[in-house]
């Protein structure tokens, strides 16, 4: 979801505001927050898959807009106007100004008050406004994240892997399994056939072989992968599958030739998923 607030419309009642509202964050909003819960994989490639732009800046000034002028907030939030200097540019175009200024998220301390933000660094996520130099839009409300180098590092991984030429496509659901028994008792192995963004082939081989752990594995051709391995957490592998794949297999899609056969292909998709474990998200 976009901030879609239109900041040229709140731009001058702010700007004429910002003197007494600096003045009064100065008195009243010298309490800083815990340091907040440290962004998980999910959330980091959530983020940096929804825009171009991903850049370390220090916030000059900020002023909440008024709930007037807000739009749509969530409860306990505040909607904030923010003027920044550009620090770093982690990925995007290259041509990025120095100033800075855009509408973010930010939650509210324990008796309502706004963080303090004034010269604290944080990282954005969002793309460029055509035609209005210096000013962006979030790809998400709280698109607006806390800086530390331990974040930034584990973004920097993100982002090599997002925007790396062989990134793993983006699933969207499984369209079809089977399982296919072997010619020995115990093995045989299920498919199952992905759905994708792009309608290329992924699937997901399950193996049942004699006197070997099962093992599965991932393949993105239509030839199929058997000799793999689970994707590792907190890759992107792992995150195309844990983070959006159902937890159950879809009704009518378990073509297996028998009831114990549809039995394997479900018991495997289970395995799958629990090996994979459950995708993490602080954000919401």
């Amino acid at each position: 979801m976009l901030v879609r607030i239109c900041i040229r419309a709140i731009l001058l009642p702010l700007a004429a505001a910002f003197g007494a509202t600096a003045a009064s964050q100065a008195s009243t909003d010298s309490r800083i927050l815990p340091p907040p819960t440290p962004p998980s994989y999910a959330d980091l490639a959530d983020l940096a898959e929804q825009g171009p732009l991903v850049m370390r800046v220090k916030i000059r000034k900020f002023a909440e807009v008024e709930p007037a002028r807000a739009g749509k907030v969530r409860p306990g939030w505040a909607r904030l106007y923010v003027e920044a200097v550009t620090e770093s540019l982690l990925a995007g175009p290259a041509a990025v100004g120095a100033a800075q200024r855009y509408l973010a998220d930010v939650p509210r301390d324990a008796k309502g008050k706004l963080p303090k933000l004034k010269k604290q660094l944080v990282l954005l996520f969002a793309r460029h406004v055509e035609g209005r130099p210096g000013e962006l839009q979030l790809v998400a409300p709280d698109a607006q994240m806390p800086w530390t180098a331990a974040t930034e590092t584990r973004l920097r991984g993100v982002l090599a892997e997002v925007f790396s030429p062989s990134a793993p496509r983006r699933i969207t659901g499984v369209r079809e399994a089977i399982f296919v028994p072997g010619n020995l008792a115990g093995e045989g192995e299920t498919q199952l056939f992905l759905s994708t963004a792009d309608e290329e082939p992924a699937a997901i081989t399950v193996m049942h072989q004699s006197g070997l752990p099962l093992n599965w594995s991932i393949s993105y051709s239509e030839v199929v992968e058997t000799a793999g391995r689970p994707p590792a957490r907190d890759t992107l592998t792992w995150y195309r599958l844990a983070c959006f794949l159902p937890p159950a297999l879809p009704a009518g899609i378990n073509v297996s030739a028998t009831p114990e056969e549809s039995a394997q292909a479900e018991a495997d998709y289970r395995r799958v998923i629990s090996d994979l474990g459950p995708c993490k998200r602080t954000r919401f």
